[in-house]
């Protein structure tokens, strides 16, 4: 099976992908040494705590076995082009998608896919890496993703690009027709209820967020699938009263049991960072239920034994990552571009 290196890999969501459809993942390469643990115990590859920038293609080949088939994947940290900051290209992150050209273009891996968000198509900063994959003589798609029609229960919208030196390499098409999208209640039902604030005995990552007395009343007046929208005028925020406050209609929302869940991100543990109050229940949704969410199997180990569990940065790391029903449906991507191309499957 070709060898597989991915970069900003996080706690290895997309790796983990691959993992699961036969492919030799070598290593992972991100800056979060907290992210080591869960990386490399579920994975059984090395995680390298490095700098992208300063990752040089001598560095990527030689992880390489010899003579293999060589694929590159990744997902630049995509705060930057993310609709909801609204931060300035001199931010460093901007940096970190040419960085992952400049490695492209240096190593020269046989094929490389790259996950992100719908709006870096709108930058130059694409359009440039793009062209580095022209000139060096890839072929080359890309198009944007309904998670929803992969079986990934979120709508979540994501870039997925895929360049191979061997001819040219599309997605597979979608497995799941809208009837047959994966919901809340399918993913997260048969899990033991919880309050605001408490962690489960049983499961250290099934933890939910403390609420105030305050935030407790407004979401025992949120009806499911509703939202700030539905309060007394009491409960409402000023800031939500205003009239640029009407553009977030789904803050301090309840999800719908039988619809996807929105977009995990990393505050995907707070009341009032989305649509993450759970169905029935008074809280936000657990840790271990926006992992399902994710596609993150039950299995999945997240936090080193005998460490306690950060909320905060659990979110973080559960959110960042790329769901791993997305990285195997990447991973069957590839393996049919190279049954058709390569003939070494």
């Amino acid at each position: 099976m070709p060898s597989v290196i991915d970069l900003f890999c996080g706690i290895g969501g997309l790796t983990h992908g691959f993992v699961k459809e036969g492919f030799d993942v070598i290593a992972g390469i991100d800056v979060d040494a907290s992210c080591k643990y869960a990386y490399e115990e579920n994975n059984k590859a090395e995680f390298i705590l490095e700098d992208v920038h300063e990752f040089t293609a001598e560095d990527v080949n030689a992880l390489y076995p010899k003579d293999d088939l060589k694929i590159l994947v990744g997902c630049a940290p995509c705060q930057p082009f993310s609709r909801y900051t609204n931060r300035k290209t001199e931010d460093k992150k901007w940096q970190l998608v040419g960085a992952f050209a400049k490695l492209i273009s240096e190593a020269q891996p046989d094929i490389v896919s790259m996950e992100n968000v719908p709006e870096l198509a709108k930058h130059s900063v694409f359009q440039d890496f793009l062209h580095t994959l022209d000139t060096l003589g890839y072929k080359k798609s890309w198009s944007l993703v309904e998670c929803v029609d992969y079986g990934i229960p979120q709508t979540r919208t994501r870039l997925v690009l895929f360049a191979s030196k061997l001819g040219p390499i599309e997605i597979i098409k979608p497995t799941h027709s809208r009837s047959k999208w994966r919901t809340v209640r399918q993913v997260i039902r048969n899990l033991e209820p919880l309050s605001a604030g408490e962690f489960s005995k049983k499961d250290p990552i099934h933890c939910a967020s403390a609420l105030t007395e305050l935030n407790m009343r407004r979401i025992m007046a949120t009806p499911e699938g509703g939202s700030w929208k539905d309060w007394d005028e009491e409960l409402i925020l000023d800031c939500h009263k205003k009239e640029t406050g009407k553009s977030y209609p789904s803050v301090y929302g309840r999800m719908k049991w039988d619809d996807p869940a929105p977009t995990m991100t990393t505050q995907c543990n707070g009341l009032g960072n989305g649509r993450y109050g759970h169905p029935e229940q008074n809280r936000a949704i657990s840790l271990r239920e926006a992992a399902l969410i994710q596609t993150f199997p039950k299995s999945y180990r997240f936090i080193e034994p005998g460490k306690k569990v950060v909320i905060k940065h659990l979110a973080r790391h559960i959110g960042n990552a790329v769901p791993v029903r997305l990285g195997q449906i990447i991973a069957k991507s590839i393996k049919k571009h190279l049954e058709t191309y390569n003939g070494m499957l």
